[in-house]
């Protein structure tokens, strides 16, 4: 298993952004604009500057709950 995720669709801003996979896990709770975009892993992998990584898919966003 990598330590670094890709990530695939969501935001423009995260979308082809390589990233640490904290906590490590199946899915990816990253905190932007006042919510939470969600990304799940996929068995796909790619090799990138930064070594091989998994790369991981929007599939939903989540508000911050005040």
């Amino acid at each position: 298993m990598t330590d670094k995720a890709l990530l695939e669709g969501g935001p423009d801003d995260l979308a082809g952004q390589v990233v640490p996979i904290v906590p490590p896990g199946q899915e990816l709770k990253i905190p932007l604009r006042g919510g939470y975009e969600h990304y799940k892993m996929t068995s796909r992998h790619e090799d990138r500057q930064e070594g091989r990584v998994t790369v991981y898919r929007w599939w939903e966003r989540t508000e911050v709950a005040e």
